[in-house]
């Protein structure tokens, strides 16, 4: 198997399939177009304190070392997620691995934004796996995507965790480089996103297929007005009614985002959706949220994530 059959999801929607042309300058395939970062936390029972045990990066996905500054959580991993690449660029396949064992407790966050850029030909895809094993728990808290004018880009998320574990993942997307005049003036962003348990069985799959060409993002029922939307999957069976309820309650006379929360099936944990004008704003709803989830599972404080 090559690095690109590695990368490539192996359902890659019709809509892209048709945008397979070759790429003129690098091609689909070659050296720098297929990032793969395939990491393994693990605790340390002798420090109590969680450690990459396994880490393979292939440029120009990398990550920094781990870092324990949380007092409050000093169990707790914190890793950025960083590229060497200024953005995502026509025929990247990128592919992230991501396992936690032995009662891991790990916040991952990306450097900063994920930029895609604009295309002339091809598209580009991010292939991630989440395997949060029994009694772990992560917080996966990536910046927001921006698809840049006439950017397209596929993204599949498969996240399996057990039954006893945690995971809080969000995702956003912005309407693109708003100062420069591009409010969704990408061609597609279409994101993937499945839940299920160790045993696979499947708890849920969201898809969002995003074609400003084809949609009108002010109707009503979709984004009505507003330039950004956020995501928020919480995969727990401890406690679900109690977050549920109190991440309602972020939306009662909040006048910066709108949003709402329901249960994912089998009482597998919730899901929110949000939307605003401004992502500072929908960030402080996901760390409201994750600040929620974190004092009912671990019963602990988040002050945030330390980026400067």
């Amino acid at each position: 198997m090559t690095d690109l059959d590695f990368c490539t999801p192996s359902d890659v929607p019709p809509e892209f399939l048709a945008l397979s042309q070759d790429v003129e300058t690098l091609a689909v395939g070659t050296p720098g177009k297929t990032g793969i970062l395939r990491i393994v936390l693990e605790k340390e029972p002798t420090k109590n304190r969680t450690i990459l045990t396994e880490q393979y990066s292939k440029v120009p996905l990398y990550t920094q070392k781990v870092l324990h500054y949380d007092d409050a959580n000093p169990a707790m991993a914190y890793l950025f997620i960083m590229s060497s690449s200024g953005g995502v660029i026509q025929g990247d396949r990128y592919r992230m691995d991501i396992a936690l064992k032995n009662n891991a407790l790990a916040n991952i966050t990306t450097q900063g934004a994920t930029r895609i850029y604009k295309m002339d030909s091809n598209y580009a895809t991010q292939l991630l796996n989440i395997d949060v094993a029994e009694n772990c728990y992560l917080e996966f808290i990536p910046d927001q995507i921006i698809p840049y004018k006439n950017s397209r880009y596929y993204q599949k998320v498969n996240i399996t965790a057990h039954d006893s574990a945690t995971v809080v993942y969000s995702e956003v997307v912005s309407s693109g480089r708003a100062a420069m005049g591009e409010m969704f003036s990408y061609d597609i962003c279409y994101l993937k996103t499945t839940g299920k348990n160790q045993k696979g069985e499947i708890k849920f799959t969201d898809a969002s297929m995003l074609n400003p060409q084809k949609q009108r993002f002010s109707s009503l029922g979709i984004l009505e007005g507003y330039t950004i939307f956020g995501t928020i999957y919480i995969l727990t069976q401890k406690h679900v009614k109690s977050i549920h309820e109190k991440i309602g309650n972020l939306f009662d006379n909040n006048n910066e985002v709108v949003g709402g929360c329901s249960f994912l099936p089998d009482n597998s944990g919730v899901i929110v959706r949000v939307v605003g004008n401004y992502f500072d704003d929908i960030k402080t709803t996901i760390y409201e949220t994750v600040r929620i989830v974190r004092k009912e599972i671990l019963n602990s404080t988040f002050e945030g994530i330390r980026k400067t």
